[in-house]
């Protein structure tokens, strides 16, 4: 390891990443380094940390090279590992560009929950292919402190319970996982969403993302609580062969959110590089020892 480490920090609707440059997937990221990486008082500070890899040099990813150059080893902030993250991949496509390994347009990225289409748009935005919703049958039921209520089971590549709410303070300080039960529905954990009306398809969220507590967005999140909110509203593209557009309020900003009628999903938001500079490798390895 060489004694200063590159990284640059950004973030899509403020769900923020430590970006780390390491295409030949050299660095030994272990789970003490990214949780120290995104420690906010002792660390660089994030929601997670997007490990920048090409594909054909990580294990995970080797298969999916053809397809795509470039894979995201996300992290969440425990430094868990994660299946996805909408906003990661907006963020992680932003680097790309920033780096001029891309350019405008249209790009794939490799993600542990398959290949993901990307578009750059000209005015900034991203748009992410998100693949198609799975909804697992079965009750699932939310609960903060003495109110509990039924969820949608959603899997976009992770897995997520939403719940409708009346008032987004119900969900409380977020500080903690929400109780969900069956636990039976949730082997590996759960992103939970609770969610209001702001309006028709127009919907806010609050979070509580598995490995990071309460988040200021989280992207699989919003494609989950819009295919939950289309079925909870009767609508299903698949069925009415129209897409299904809605526009979800996440604390740090607005992401559209579409299910087209062949079932695949795309979001489109922000995504912004605030930030570059070394990690001094000396300090991770203190902060991992």
């Amino acid at each position: 390891m060489s004694t200063r480490i590159a990284f640059l920090k950004g973030h899509g609707t403020e769900n923020d990443f430590v970006i780390v440059p390491d295409p030949e997937n050299a660095l030994d990221l272990s789970p003490a380094a990214v949780a120290a990486l995104c420690d906010r008082r002792a660390g660089i500070g994030g929601d997670g940390v997007l490990h920048v890899v090409r594909s054909a040099a990580h294990p995970e990813a080797r298969e999916m090279a053809a397809e795509a150059e470039w894979f995201m080893d996300y992290r969440n902030g425990d430094g868990s590992v994660a299946e996805m993250c909408g906003n990661g991949v907006r963020v992680f496509a932003r680097y790309l560009q920033h780096a001029g390994h891309v350019a405008e347009g249209d790009l794939t990225i490799a993600t542990r929950a398959g290949v993901r289409t990307v578009h750059i748009a000209k005015n900034g935005d991203v748009t992410v292919g998100m693949g198609r919703a799975r909804l697992p049958e079965g009750d699932v039921t939310v609960t903060v402190g003495e109110r509990s209520w039924p969820a949608r089971n959603v899997n976009m590549g992770n897995p997520h319970a939403v719940a409708f709410v009346a008032d987004l303070a119900h969900a409380g300080d977020l500080y903690s996982a929400p109780p969900v039960s069956p636990a039976t529905a949730y082997p590996d954990g759960v992103n939970v969403e609770f969610v209001v009306d702001r309006g028709p398809r127009h919907v806010a969220m609050r979070v509580h993302e598995r490995g990071s507590g309460e988040t200021r967005s989280c992207g699989t999140g919003a494609c989950a609580v819009a295919v939950a909110t289309a079925r909870r509203d009767g609508t299903d593209p698949a069925v009415t062969g129209t897409p299904a557009t809605y526009t979800v309020d996440v604390p740090g900003g607005r992401l559209v959110i579409t299910e087209r009628p062949d079932g695949e999903i795309e979001m489109t938001g922000p995504a912004v590089i605030v930030a570059e500079g070394e990690i001094d490798a000396d300090w991770l390895a203190h902060a991992v020892g």
